[in-house]
Order: C-alpha cells, then structure tokens, then sequence
C-alpha cells in the first residue's frame, strides 16, 4: 500500500497557492507518497489538475470537520489515508490542539500544525513561512518554479472564451477588478480607465468577476463605455486554462493574480494596504504597482481608513509599469 502525506489547508485561493512552494518541497522530501490536499473543494480540484497534489477532500466536508472531533468516526476514506500517513502538516490559526490529537490517535510519525501567521516564524515572505513551518530552508528559488496545465485544460479555456465571442488565437489581456477584500482595490473609475486606456491600445482587455467581484465589477460596468467582454465565475480549472492564454493579467493581491503568476503568465499586481514583501507574487514575470506606503498600524485601521492613500495609483502609473515591462 503506497503510504500518503496529508496536507490540511483551509485558506483562500491565494493563501494555498503561497503554500504551493512548501507542498513541492514536501513531496520532494517524501518521494513516492501519495499526497491528500484537505482544503476548499475549487482549489482542492485545481491542484489535483495541476498535479501539484494527488487527491483533494473538502475542508468543509465530513472529513475537515471530523478531524477536530476527538473520538468521533471518520469519514473512512479519511481513516484510510490517515492511517497510511508518514507526515502530516496544517497551516491554520484555531483548534490546534484537537488536530494534534487526531494525529497522535493514527500515529503519524511527522506532523506539523501551526499558522503562517505565528509571531514566532523568522521569514518575511508568505510562502517563506510556510516553508519554514516544515522545517525547509528558504531562498533558492524553487518558489519561483512554473505550474503547468494540461492542453485539456486549455482547451476548455479556449472554448469559454469562443462563447463570450472571442476566437482561438486572439491575443488579449485579463483584468480582474476584485479581491478577497474591497480595502485591496483600486477606485471604480481608475479600473475603468486602465480597461479603456487598454483598449485603445489594441490589447483588448477581458474581464474576470469570481464569485466576491460582482459589486467591484458592477461598479467599474458603472463608468465605462463600451463594456469589455466578462468572464464570470469560472470554476479555477478553467480560468487557469484561460490565464496561461493571455498575454499578461492585471489584479491586486488576490488569488487570481497568485494563481496568473503561478502559472507563468506575465503578471501586473497593484498593491495597496498589504506588503508585497511579504505577499507578493515572485518572480521576473511579476511586476508590482503601489501608492504610497500604508501607514495603518492594523487591518481594523484599513477597514476604518476611507481615504485609502495607499491606493492612490494613477492610471498614467499603470502604463507606465506596463511599458517598462514591456507589455505594452
């Protein structure tokens, strides 16, 4: 029986995808285990396509839930997995102790369970921290290292894209006008303007609305004439087959723009209250906009801040960046 390695995640898309350089290094190190990727079933599946893992269950699940119940049954999919288990991590902030037990109770030789955002942790950057937590030495570049999908997967992106009306082999440029938070984004009328100014540059933008973008993407729909074609509430799968056909993808910090520079697509990321030294997309490929620093010494400050000086980026910016890479 082929022995497993269990990964329990709970976070948002682009926190997981941090965590992607650790889970590599983690199957480099247990070479020949099967890995179990416990996590939100969108981006369970995206990483099973991605070959990043071998099988996926849903955090929310019986499965997730169960392994915080002391003495309670496991789903036995689960049970199997676990008891085949040579080391088990999870990245998370609450209930550690009650997942400490559940391994203990199966046995597990390794397990590491503490959060990415323990004070204790040295390294600045994310997906350092994560690497960090397994006990693997950071910096040498394998988070830099491209994901790659399967020309299946491209061609379901191919044909999304036909029935909004654009053809196989139009070159064109996402932008995503979301974020896992609106204290992340730029002005409406900002957006709206980088989307013409793109425009009238012949790069013809598309717009990507996940399922927390609808208001950010009404709003910029709000100011702008004609509006761009939309891509909306793609299952991750395909919006990866769509992003690795773009000619560059522009975002803020959010999972779209992690998942974009993880897959090697030239990438835009504006920033604004959050640090890129520590969240940042890496590599060549990315290149990072922001206004002036943030100067809120907590999150509740970000949420009571109205101003948002930190996103104070001008469209002129934008360009300007854009040119500079070469992408314009």
């Amino acid at each position: 029986m082929t022995r497993s390695l269990v990964i329990v995640h709970p976070g948002a898309l682009g926190d997981v995808l941090l965590a992607v350089p650790a889970i590599q290094r983690l199957g480099a190190r247990y070479n020949g285990r099967e890995i179990l990727l416990i996590a939100q079933g969108s981006i369970g599946r995206l990483l099973v396509t991605c070959g990043i893992v071998n099988h996926w269950m849903s955090w929310d699940g019986p499965g997730g839930a169960g392994l915080f119940s002391r003495g309670a049954p496991l789903p036995g999919e689960l049970t199997t997995w676990l008891n085949r288990c040579d080391a088990a991590v999870a990245w998370l902030d609450n209930n550690k102790d009650a997942l400490r037990a559940t391994f203990r109770e199966f046995h597990i030789p390794q397990v590491w369970v503490q959060s990415p955002s323990s004070p204790v942790l040295r390294a600045k950057h994310q997906s350092d921290r994560f690497l960090e937590i397994v006990d693997e030495p950071v910096g040498d570049g394998l988070s830099e290292r491209f994901v790659q999908v399967s020309p299946g997967i491209v061609e379901e992106g191919s044909a999304c894209l036909e029935r909004i009306g654009i053809p196989t082999g139009r070159p064109f440029v996402l932008v995503h006008p979301g974020s896992g938070s609106t204290h992340k984004c730029l002005q409406p009328v900002t957006i709206a303007d980088i989307i013409q100014g793109l425009d009238h540059k012949g790069l013809f933008p598309v717009v990507i609305e996940g399922p927390a973008d609808q208001h950010a993407v009404e709003h910029v729909l709000e100011v702008i004439r004609p509006r761009p074609p939309i891509l909306r509430n793609l299952e991750l799968t395909v919006l990866a087959g769509i992003l690795v056909q773009a000619r560059f993808c522009l975002g803020h910090d959010s999972g779209v723009t992690h998942l974009a520079a993880l897959l090697g697509v030239r990438t835009v990321a504006v920033f604004g209250p959050t640090d890129p030294a520590r969240w940042r997309p890496r590599g060549d490929h990315v290149t990072i906009v922001r206004g002036p620093s943030c100067l809120c010494p907590s999150w509740d400050d970000v949420r009571d801040c109205h101003e948002k000086p930190c996103l104070d980026v001008q469209t002129d910016q934008i360009f300007t960046a854009l040119e500079a890479a070469g992408l314009t």
